[in-house]
């Protein structure tokens, strides 16, 4: 009995330092990850704030065209409703000049 009194404290103390650098070694390399996946992270930032200038061009270049569409879009519309009319006038005054002769 007084074997495992003197063991037991003996074999805790021992099993305590391996947990303890145990665990000074799995944080010494979350340490050491958490500085990769910074880096990685600001890496990924840098090249998204580039590609933000691109897509803002890209918009733009998407709004001249959408701009150009809607003009030949109401151009054509208007060139449409112009014949429209015109054939309109040419039905009244035809049918006016078939009354007239009748």
């Amino acid at each position: 009995m007084e074997f495992l009194g003197e063991f037991l404290p003996i074999l805790l103390y021992f099993l305590g330092a391996v947990l303890l650098i145990v665990i000074i070694v799995l944080v010494t390399k979350l340490v050491v990850t958490v500085e990769k996946v910074n880096v990685l992270l600001d890496d990924v930032e840098n090249k998204s704030q580039q590609l933000n200038s691109m897509f803002d061009a890209i918009e733009d270049i998407g709004d001249a065209i959408k701009k150009a569409n809607s003009g030949l879009a109401g151009f054509v519309k208007n060139i449409v409703n112009k014949l429209f009319k015109l054939k309109k006038q040419m039905k009244k005054k035809k049918h006016i000049e078939e009354e007239d002769y009748e």
